[in-house]
C-alpha cells in the first residue's frame, strides 16, 4: 500500500463529512455544512480544510487514497458525475480526477447507496452474508446489492436505483420526473405530505404543530395518536410493497434498511414484514428486513473499504 491511512468522504446536500481510517478502523472525523452555493470548487476547498484538520502537516503523506461517497447517478467507470439534483453545477464533473488533483491523493468515487451497501456488508448488518440488499430511506430512496458474494455495479456502475421502480400508474410525481415511483410513495417527503393533509382534520397530535416533518408522525404514534399510527401503518405498507419487489428481484438472505426513516425501524418493521408475508411468493416470505448496524456511517465505512479493496490505500 502507498500509505497507512485512507480518507473517506461523504458529500451530501446539507453536510460534508470526512473521516480518517487507519488499519481499517475509524480514527477521527470532521464535518461542515456543504458549500452548495460554492459549487465543486467551494466544496473542494472545504475538503482540503477538513483533511488538513485530520492529517496536519506531514501526516497527509501517510494517506494512500481517498474514497468518495456521493449521491448519484455517478458513472464510477469514469469517475464522472451524471446528475446530482442537490448539488447544482456538478453535472459532468470528473470528480475523482478533480479531487485527486486538488488533494494530491489518489481518489475513487462511488454512489453513496452502493458505498453504504459495501460498508454494511463488510462491517455491519450484512457481515458474513453472501446476498444482501441495502435500502436507504430518507429524503429519497436508494440502494445497492451484493449478489453471490459480489457487490453489484452494473452498466457504468449505476445499478441499485431501487427508488425508481414504478409502483402505481397514477400518483405523486417523483423527483426523477416519473409518476408513482417507490421513492415518491415511501420516502420521507411522501410521508410528510400525507401527514400535512391528515393534519387538516384539525384534531390530534399533528394539528398542534406549526411545521410537520416525517419524524413527527413517529413521535405522535409513540404518544398514542391514532392518526399518526395509521400514517405509520400506511408508510410500512408502501415500504413492504417495494421491498417485496426487491426481494423477488435479488433473492437476498436479508434486506438492510438505513437512512433517516430507519430511526423508526421498530415502528415500521412489523408492518413491513406483514406485507412481505402477505405478498411475497412462498420461497421469499421469510426473508428478514433488519436495521443498518452502522447508522449514518455506512457510506463512510464503505468508501474506506472501496479504497482498501483497490489496494490504493
Amino acid at each position: 500500500m502507498a500509505g497507512d491511512s485512507v480518507i473517506a468522504i461523504d458529500i451530501g446536500g446539507t453536510q460534508l463529512r470526512v473521516a480518517l481510517f487507519a488499519g481499517g478502523a475509524l480514527q477521527d472525523r470532521a464535518a461542515l455544512p456543504t458549500d452548495v452555493e460554492g459549487g465543486p470548487s467551494g466544496v473542494m476547498d472545504q475538503i482540503d480544510r477538513l483533511i488538513d484538520k485530520l492529517c496536519p502537516g506531514a501526516a497527509r503523506g501517510a494517506v494512500g487514497g481517498i474514497g468518495l461517497s456521493l449521491a448519484g447517478p455517478i458513472d464510477t467507470e469514469t469517475g464522472t458525475v451524471t446528475r446530482i439534483p442537490t448539488l447544482p453545477g456538478w453535472d459532468g464533473l470528473p470528480v475523482a480526477k478533480a479531487l485527486s488533483e486538488r488533494t494530491g491523493i489518489p481518489a475513487m468515487v462511488e454512489n453513496d447507496a452502493i458505498a453504504a451497501t459495501l460498508g454494511e456488508w463488510r462491517h455491519g448488518a450484512g457481515k458474513g452474508v453472501r446476498n444482501i440488499v441495502y435500502l436507504t430511506v430518507s429524503t429519497g430512496i436508494g440502494g445497492g446489492a451484493v449478489v453471490d458474494g459480489r457487490l453489484l455495479h452494473g452498466r457504468r456502475g449505476i445499478a441499485g436505483h431501487l427508488g425508481h421502480m414504478r409502483m402505481v400508474q397514477e400518483g405523486p410525481t417523483c423527483p426523477c420526473g416519473a409518476v408513482g415511483c417507490f421513492e415518491a410513495l415511501a420516502a420521507g417527503p411522501a410521508l410528510r405530505d400525507r401527514a400535512v393533509i391528515a393534519s387538516q382534520s384539525g384534531t390530534g397530535f399533528l394539528a398542534g404543530l406549526n411545521e410537520i416533518y416525517a419524524i413527527h408522525v413517529f413521535e405522535g404514534a409513540r404518544a398514542g395518536d391514532r392518526l399518526c399510527h395509521d400514517l405509520v401503518a400506511e408508510e410500512a405498507m408502501y415500504l413492504g410493497q417495494g421491498i417485496t419487489s426487491v426481494i423477488h428481484m435479488f433473492s437476498p438472505d436479508r434486506v438492510i434498511m438505513g437512512g433517516g426513516l430507519s430511526q423508526a425501524f421498530d415502528q415500521l418493521a412489523p408492518g413491513i414484514h406483514d406485507i412481505i408475508r402477505r405478498d411475497a411468493m412462498p420461497p421469499f416470505k421469510t426473508v428478514p428486513v433488519v436495521k443498518a448496524a452502522l447508522g449514518g456511517d455506512s457510506g463512510l465505512v464503505g468508501a474506506a473499504c472501496m479504497v482498501l479493496d483497490a489496494g490504493t490505500g
